[in-house]
């Protein structure tokens, strides 16, 4: 019963992150082209402009994390890691993701300190006057559901023989 439970949650953050990945790159593509036509046909931008295309940029971008290292479509610097035998490549997709999933919880925490400080500052937008904690609260729950999937990536390493790139991303070398 709990794997189930887990596993229903998993596909409900995977959609989560389809989602909002994709209105986040739709929202900055309207943001930019219809504040460059208002520009040029009526003289004008568009005030909000900047501030929705920024939060969209950081919200595709932290929420980014975790759904590229579900999909193995993160960043790899793979050439030492694609000519060494198979007992190195096994140790080092147990040893990156784990470090990788370090860093990211350290991020993490630095990024919820943040937050709280721009929380209690009580700073908004200039524009549309929203409080700014509200942009900022995707980083460290991007890089905090970055830490888990590359957890997760660690962990399949560990129980499959095989190499996986990411949980859904075998390596075919």
């Amino acid at each position: 019963m709990p794997l189930k439970v887990i596993r229903a949650l998993d596909n409900f953050i995977m959609r989560a992150e389809e989602f909002i990945l994709s209105w986040a790159v739709i929202l900055i593509s309207v943001m930019v082209v219809g504040n460059v036509l208002s520009r040029e046909i009526l003289g004008r931008s568009w005030v909000f402009s900047d501030e929705v295309s920024n939060f969209a940029v950081i919200l595709a971008t932290f929420m980014g994390i975790s759904y590229a290292a579900r999909k193995g479509r993160h960043i790899s610097m793979s050439a030492f890691f694609d000519v060494v035998p198979f007992k190195i490549r096994k140790a080092l997709a147990i040893v990156i993701p784990g470090v990788t999933a370090l860093i990211l919880f350290g991020l993490t925490y630095l990024g919820y300190e943040y937050l709280m400080s721009v929380y209690e500052r009580g700073r908004v937008t200039a524009a549309l006057q929203v409080p700014v904690y509200l942009m900022i609260m995707f980083v460290p729950l991007g890089l905090f559901l970055g830490g888990v999937q590359f957890l997760r990536n660690m962990w399949i390493n560990i129980k499959e023989k095989d190499v996986y790139l990411a949980t859904e991303k075998k390596d075919y070398q």
